[in-house]
């Protein structure tokens, strides 16, 4: 057998899915059928500084070193360092809200742009 005959792996039809009526869906979807639509690059260039800014500004002693002012009787180079923490949870979670919110919005243009193949919905 060349090969010729059968399609590649990925080329071969995802299989059918019972449509509403109980019948088989026809669905003329491949592997190569996109799963997302185009990325717009601000979301991710965005996350991309606030997870860079959270990792890069608690590495630079110069901001930190300092005894004074203290805070409850501890030192600056302390309290700087542990004011960091929830800063960072906070800046991971609103980058990873930033990525996921186009991650869903790339996936909702895919799924509009395959309804109505083969007079059937994708959901």
């Amino acid at each position: 057998m060349s090969g010729q005959e059968t399609p590649a792996p990925d080329q071969r039809p995802i299989p059918a899915v019972p449509g509403a009526d109980g019948g088989p869906r026809r669905d003329s979807l491949t592997r190569d059928t996109p799963t997302r639509g185009p990325a717009r690059p601000l979301p991710y260039v965005i996350a991309g500084i606030l997870l860079a800014a959270a990792i890069v500004l608690p590495l630079l002693p110069q901001l930190y070193s300092f005894d004074a002012p203290r805070l409850g009787g501890m030192p600056f180079f302390y309290w700087y360092q542990l004011l960091w923490v929830p800063i960072s949870a906070i800046l991971s979670g609103f980058s990873y809200w930033l990525v996921t919110t186009e991650d869903r919005r790339r996936r909702r243009e895919a799924r509009a742009a395959n309804v109505g193949l083969e007079g059937g919905d994708r959901l």
